[in-house]
């Protein structure tokens, strides 16, 4: 029987990233994520937006080992990026005993479709910055300057 399990999502960040870091060095980047569902209002006839919020988990894993390292720098409240990855349920007891789950969304590969600001600081809402290409699969940050370098 045939299995497939894969989520393409094009949305905006609800909150900032919230950055983990595991004893054994590794990250996870967890944020919050909309998508709109457009459905038409069978009383006025409009199209609407029924948005739909999700818990997204990136982690510095696998072949493009950095992404959580990049939603850290890149990603904001507001900001717009496809994601692409797989659901994952989680599952626990509440503190009252009760049994708890929730579906998440694991980012196997991630685009950024925010312009970027050249002058390297953060975007202020509604400054004019030139568009830059998406950043995905080919992305590479940029070189650090003397004074990023850590050593």
């Amino acid at each position: 029987m045939a299995n497939l399990n894969k989520v393409l999502l094009i949305g905006r960040l609800t909150r900032d990233p919230e950055i983990r870091v595991f004893s054994n060095g590794g990250k996870v980047a967890h944020f919050g994520f909309a998508v709109n569902n457009r459905r038409r209002n069978p009383q006025t006839g409009q199209w609407e937006d029924d948005p739909v919020f999700l818990d997204v988990d990136v982690f510095n894993r696998g072949e493009y080992g950095r992404m959580a390292d990049h939603a850290e720098q890149y990603l904001r409240k507001g900001h717009q990026a496809f994601l692409e990855g797989h659901l994952r349920l989680d599952q626990w007891t509440g503190p009252d005993g009760s049994k708890r789950s929730k579906l998440k969304v694991v980012v196997d590969n991630m685009q950024f479709l925010e312009p970027r600001d050249r002058s390297g600081g953060d975007r202020q809402a509604g400054a004019a910055t030139d568009y830059e290409e998406p950043v995905g699969r080919d992305f590479e940050p940029p070189a650090p300057t003397s004074d990023e370098i850590p050593f």
